[in-house]
């Protein structure tokens, strides 16, 4: 297992563990903010039980992007601190499977990442992928959903907003833009954090990238469809390349750029 930490924001002070010693698949950060913003975290941790072996794979891949967001979950916590809002993370590699993909897709459980090949993910049985399903993906969305109905009955809004990281280049091919929000028809939310963030590039010469690098139809925004789109919520998908964020300044500068402008957003 191999985890970096930023040592402001410890990622393992928001997950319990399992009697085993594993950790849980899913964490609740401030469950009782008061903010109307839930923020979503899928890709939190490069974490995997021991009993995953690694997946055949070294430290260097496990430390790399193709095993978690880095930064990602940094910047929610700090946005989480700041807005005074609800987060949640998952609590297991996305290697192990993706929380942010829908059963169906064929990344689910990747048997290779850009130009890593996965051992441990070729070859599974059915067994396999159901205990892989029933170990991650299914508690955390299960748990996304307890926390948005507790959120309905006490009257608060939520505003779903995901955060993720990116890497600078992909398959040999640059990424330009610091920042991109992702969203589908319904731009809401979306239309106007890119404004906000290109008001603010005007002085700073920030590159918003709008369903970049990513978009609805690469299927990454599966959790936004389950638990906003569905239900009708205003919600995007929050970004960020991650060499932006890969120490204490860059988060708190991206987390104070975010949390300012979420602030200031207005929706009637």
């Amino acid at each position: 297992m191999v985890e970096k930490r930023d040592s402001s924001c410890d990622v393992l002070h928001a997950h319990a563990a399992n009697p085993d010693g594993d950790r849980a698949a899913v964490s609740v950060v401030n469950e009782q903010g008061s903010s109307p913003y839930l923020l979503i975290c899928e890709h939190a941790t490069n974490y995997m039980p021991e009993k995953f072996s690694r997946l055949g794979l070294s430290d260097a891949d496990l430390a790399a992007h193709i095993a978690w967001d880095p930064g990602a979950a940094e910047v929610a916590r700090r946005i989480s601190k700041a807005l005074d809002a609800t987060l949640v993370e998952a609590g297991l590699s996305r290697l192990l499977i993706d929380c942010n993909r829908p059963l169906s897709a064929p990344d689910l459980i990747p048997t290779i990442s850009e130009f890593t090949v996965i051992p441990g993910n070729h070859n599974l049985s059915e067994a396999e992928r159901q205990e892989r399903i029933a170990l991650s993906h299914k508690p955390f969305h299960d748990k996304i959903e307890v926390v948005i109905e507790a959120r309905k009955k006490r009257g608060q809004e939520s505003r779903l907003i995901t955060i993720h990281s990116y890497t600078p280049v992909y398959k040999g091919v640059g990424r330009p833009w610091e920042i991109g929000i992702i969203h589908d028809a319904d731009d809401r939310l979306g239309a106007r954090m890119i404004a906000a963030l290109r008001k603010n590039g005007e002085s700073s010469g920030i590159n918003v990238g709008v369903n970049e690098p990513y978009s609805p139809d690469d299927l990454v925004y599966y959790t936004v469809e389950r638990h906003a789109r569905n239900r009708g919520d205003l919600c995007a998908m929050v970004e960020i390349r991650n060499n932006e964020i890969a120490d204490d300044e860059g988060q708190a500068l991206w987390a104070a750029r975010l949390s300012s402008i979420l602030q200031e957003i207005e929706i009637t």
